[in-house]
């Protein structure tokens, strides 16, 4: 049975459940950020292996940013798992104003075939992204985030397991980071959100 790598503490409290009612002061269910940080602008690549400019993707949309890997066990698949099943629900000119965006924090074994082949399989629209990993490392440091956590203590290059934060960063429309989704976050939850997400700052 796989262990699960032991994380600094920031990294453990991204992995906790949500509240159940908004408790934000605009009322979302997910974690308003204390600092408006920009979409990272550092040198992506998409699954094609091209140059992607993440901010002009987003502009005009609500990007829903997240870092991980496609080998991870449980993080990763139930939070795209969970995106792509609420926006399947929506309707179709809401669903081109929703950007997701899944970025490797282990781009040594995630290859473009494999990122793209993972990615798309929760949702064709969803983009898989790539880069150098000074590049993605200091994407994360940019949000605020720990930067990825290789275990490689006792394993395989093929088996190891890797440490990251566990939230989706929400953008508004704006390009600003807003609110932070933990893992545990519901489907309910996405639903709710989403429209005050896509309506802001002109919120009812």
């Amino acid at each position: 049975m796989r262990r699960a790598l032991v994380l600094p503490v920031v990294l453990l409290l991204a992995c906790s459940s949500p509240p159940t009612r908004p408790l934000s002061p605009n009322g979302f269910i997910g974690v308003e950020v204390d600092v408006l940080r920009p979409i990272p602008t550092v040198p992506f690549r998409d699954t094609r292996g091209e140059p992607f400019d993440l901010a002009a993707a987003a502009e005009g949309k609500v990007l829903l940013l997240f870092f991980g890997y496609t080998n991870c066990p449980d993080i990763c698949p139930v939070h795209l798992a969970n995106i792509a099943a609420v926006i399947k629900r929506m309707p179709d000119a809401v669903q081109r104003e929703v950007l997701t965006v899944f970025v490797t924090a282990d781009p040594s074994r995630d290859t473009l075939p494999r990122l793209h082949e993972w990615v798309t399989g929760f949702d064709r629209e969803f983009v898989g992204l790539t880069g150098d990993q000074w590049a993605i490392d200091s994407a994360q440091v940019a949000l605020g985030l720990v930067p990825a956590v290789l275990d490689t203590v006792n394993k395989s290059r093929e088996e190891y397991l890797v440490g990251h934060a566990g939230q989706v960063i929400a953008f508004t429309k704006d390009g600003l980071a807003r609110v932070h989704y933990p893992f545990g976050t519901r489907q309910r939850d996405w639903a709710t959100d989403l429209p005050k997400l896509l309506a802001w700052p002109e919120q009812p």
